[in-house]
Parts: C-alpha cells; structure tokens; sequence
C-alpha cells in the first residue's frame, strides 16, 4: 500500500538527522501561533435564545414578504412589534395583515377575536402564515367569539399559532407574560383576559385581590424589579370608550393598570381606534370612575409624555371586520387625544410601536385605501 512504502522509506533514516532537522524548524518558525478567538460582543454569555417550538406540524413556510426575524438573545437599539384584534377572514383582514408584513415588525400582539366563526380556526391561522410567515411570533390572547367555543375556540387557535417567544410565564392564549428578548429585555408584555366569559359561562376573576388580580400585580412589579424599561398590557376588552361598549374590564382592574404604573395598555373589542392621553391616580384623581370625566385623572394631555406620571390606554379593533361608530359627546371623551370609527375617519390597521431603551414610541398605520393616522411617543426620566 501506498502509505505503508513511504513510512517504510522514512523509517531508514539516521534519528540524529531528523532530531537537528526539527530542532533548525522549531528556532525559525518561533513558538506556534495561538488558536483564533472569536470576539464575544459584551453582555453575550452564549448562542442566541431560540424561539419554543410549537407543536409538530404547526408552522407554515414563511412567503415571499414574510417579516420573521432571528429572536436576538441580547437586547438591541430598538424593539418593534404591531398590535391589533378584532381580525376575521375577510378582504380587510388580509389588507392589515399586508401592512404589519410591510412594516417587519419583530412580533405581532392578536387581541382577541379571529376566525369568527367556530370550525374555521385553521383557516384563519394558515391566512397569517401565509402571510406573515411560520416561524414569525404572532403572540395571542382570546377574544369573546373564541373563548366559549361558539364561534371558534381559543385552543385550536392556540394550537395553529403556537408561541414563539422564549421564556414564557403563564397559560398562553388566556393569561401570559414574556419578556422581549429574552436577556437584558426592552419590554414585558403582559397579556389577560378580563370580561371574558369562558366555556363554563363563568367569567375569569381580575377582581380586587383575585388570584389573576394578584397575578397581574406580580407581573408588572416584577418588570420594574428587573429594571425593565417598558410594561405593555394587551386584553380584549377595554374600559374606556367612546365606543359601543362600557368598562367590561372592570374598574378596579383598570385603576391597578394605573396604580402599577403601565406604560401602554392595548386593547380590541371595540371596532375602533380610541386612544387617550397618559391617565394618572393622584391627590386630584383618587380614582379613574368609568362613564364620568375627572381633569385630575389627566396626567398629561399632549403626545410627549414622560413615563412614570401615568399610562396610555388604546383600542385597537381594526384588524380587519367592520367597524363600529364612535361618539364624539360620550363623558369619557376627554379622556381621548385621538380616535377614529366607521363615522369618523374610517381606517382598518394597525399600532405599530417601538421601544427603546429611553422611548416608547407608536403609531397608528392604516391599512391599503385609508388615511386616519395618530401618534405618540411617551420618555423616560
């Protein structure tokens, strides 16, 4: 063999030969080169975090204009992420879900109320892959038509858009939290659901000292604990309205969200856009009372906020069905800065925001053939 004949031509050679050929080598090459490193950016412990896979089969290939982006494990300049409910199956639905895909947000928040009707959840879902992709993290929370089952049900839902974020905290689809990204995270999404009757008729308990009242105590603390710079509520129904509902989320509810100090609170269920100035509890606001107007509870009525002095409440139902009126005389409309409905500057779309480490920053982003638009931009100390 080959190799065999060269050892056997090598193995006749004088050992003091080869012992000063090597010795000459070694005194002209120098000591060996040490192994290449790869820098480490500072703050990197490891690989990035990778999304929780769903369940087999789950996912669908992303499209051509697919917005799916890596999870990164550290935190970036800048987090952005879309939010909207109240979506359906219907040629609007596809419209806002173009938008989201032109915008590229790193996720999506879905408040609530999909496919509309019980049996068509699937649909519903492959509608969003197909646009938005597989793998990219369209986070839900259960609106009123699915949660009971009797126009879809909220785990089949769950099952065809399974969560993508690392590091979950609670029961996804009904009661959740995540922290984006997962190390030195920009923000916590908090997501509840308040006012919602469930499969056995009984609505969820968020009343005062509740377990889910408790809950969502611990979650936001627990962001500011951590030095989080952001908490961001997402739930289906909302308690301000100038609208067709009134507070179904319930006063109390909605009062710790201030106490707490909530820097965004996101909501669907009316098919609207409402979105108010920051609302604050103090000296001249012992308590937001819904159906009422109290100047005290104005923290701040202009577009530059500063964080701390209160929270900004926006329903975002245009995610796709048809809209509902607004009511320019309703008492709480003061609370407003801006909103829009089916007879006021129409517009199916979308809040598009982003964060930070000293900003949170929001729009809202019409969807193909409307023009409403609104903005703005909240600072921290």
């Amino acid at each position: 063999m080959p190799g065999l004949s060269k050892q056997r031509r090598w193995s006749g050679v004088a050992p003091a030969v080869l012992s000063l050929a090597l010795l000459l080598t070694a005194c002209q090459q120098g000591p060996p080169p040490p192994p290449s490193e790869t820098p480490v950016p500072p703050g990197t412990s490891g690989p990035p975090a990778t999304a929780a896979p769903g369940p087999e089969g789950s996912s669908s290939p992303a499209g051509p204009s697919s917005p799916t982006k890596t999870t990164p494990s550290t935190s970036p300049a800048a987090v952005q992420f879309t939010a909207q409910g109240d979506i359906g199956l219907s040629t609007g639905a596809r419209k806002v879900l173009d938008t989201i895909s032109g915008l590229r947000p790193e996720l999506n928040l879905a408040l609530g109320d999909f496919s509309y009707e019980a049996g068509r959840e699937q649909e519903f879902c492959d509608m969003v892959t197909g646009k938005l992709g597989g793998d990219f993290p369209y986070q839900v929370v259960t609106g009123n038509h699915e949660s009971d089952g009797h126009d879809g049900d909220i785990a089949n839902i769950v099952n065809c858009l399974p969560n993508k974020l690392p590091g979950l905290t609670g029961e996804y689809g009904i009661q959740w939290y995540a922290d984006y990204p997962e190390r030195d995270p920009l923000v916590r999404f908090i997501m509840v659901s308040p006012g919602i009757k469930f499969h056995d008729g009984n609505t969820l308990d968020y009343s005062r000292g509740s377990e889910r009242w408790l809950w969502t105590a611990a979650a936001l603390d627990g962001a500011r604990s951590r030095k989080i710079p952001w908490t961001v509520v997402g739930m289906h129904t909302p308690c301000l309205s100038v609208g067709k509902y009134d507070c179904q989320a319930g006063r109390d509810f909605t009062n710790l969200l201030i106490d707490r100090k909530a820097d965004l609170v996101l909501s669907g269920h009316d098919h609207n856009y409402q979105r108010s100035h920051q609302l604050g509890r103090g000296q001249g606001c012992p308590a937001l009372v819904p159906d009422t107007f109290s100047g005290g509870c104005l923290a701040d009525p202009d577009n530059a906020m500063v964080q701390g002095a209160g929270t900004v409440f926006a329903t975002v139902g245009t995610g796709g069905v048809g809209l509902y009126e607004v009511n320019d005389q309703d008492p709480e409309s003061p609370y407003f800065a801006a909103w829009s409905g089916k007879n006021r500057d129409a517009a199916l779309g979308t809040l598009d925001v982003t964060a930070t480490a000293d900003r949170l920053s929001a729009r809202f982003v019409p969807a193909a053939d409307y023009t409403f638009t609104d903005s703005f931009e909240i600072k921290r100390k």
